[in-house]
């Protein structure tokens, strides 16, 4: 039951996911980061399958790092974007990852962006977005709420009022979320909104 939703600002994008990492009818663990930095400024959320997940994420973060060391300048969100949709579109005839992706960033010229990335390399620009069960209730929400131009505490009232429907409508919901944002000055964990933590298990 993964959520993972985002949107783009006056100045800034945001993104959204749950943090449990669920297996079949089990809940792991409720603390799991799903957004992931890609460097420092764009952002890459994703959901799917765990190992597909951690793994293609952490080889998109690795070759923009590379591109980066090599070249001197980093890639714009644009490219890096094209780039996830490359290697997605690669893997889809080889050995395809169930994955999905939302992607923000900032450029210096071109300001705050969002990029939606799916597991068969559809590659859209979007002002806002989602993916999982929890996008029913986050896009109806945003359709009905979101504008251009938000200022950041109009965007975070409307993450909180997307979160309440996820928790209140899907039958089996995720307890946490972690919000990050990325702007002029960077990429960074926000807040969490937490309403089950981990108990951490005593040492024998």
């Amino acid at each position: 039951m993964e959520c993972v939703f985002g949107l783009v600002g006056n100045g800034f994008a945001i993104v959204v996911a749950d943090t449990s990492a669920v297996h079949s009818i089990l809940v792991h663990k409720s603390n799991e980061d799903k957004i992931m930095l890609l460097d420092s400024h764009k952002l890459i959320a994703a959901s799917g399958e765990p190992g597909d997940r951690v793994q293609f994420t952490e080889y998109i973060q690795k070759n923009v790092a590379l591109y980066h060391f090599r070249n001197g300048i980093p890639l714009t969100t644009a490219a890096a974007a094209n780039f996830t949709r490359g290697e997605l579109a690669t893997a889809l005839r080889k050995n395809p990852y169930t994955v999905n992706i939302l992607l923000a960033g900032y450029d210096k010229e071109t300001g705050p962006s969002l990029y939606y990335i799916d597991y068969v390399a559809t590659l859209h620009k979007l002002e806002k977005g989602a993916f999982g069960y929890g996008s029913y209730f986050s896009l109806s929400m945003m359709d009905r709420h979101y504008h251009s131009g938000m200022s950041v505490e109009e965007a975070i009232d409307l993450v909180d009022k997307c979160i309440m429907e996820i928790r209140s409508r899907l039958v089996v919901a995720p307890p946490n979320f972690v919000i990050k944002i990325v702007d002029k000055d960077g990429a960074r964990e926000y807040a969490w909104r937490e309403s089950v933590k981990d108990t951490p298990v005593p040492s024998a």
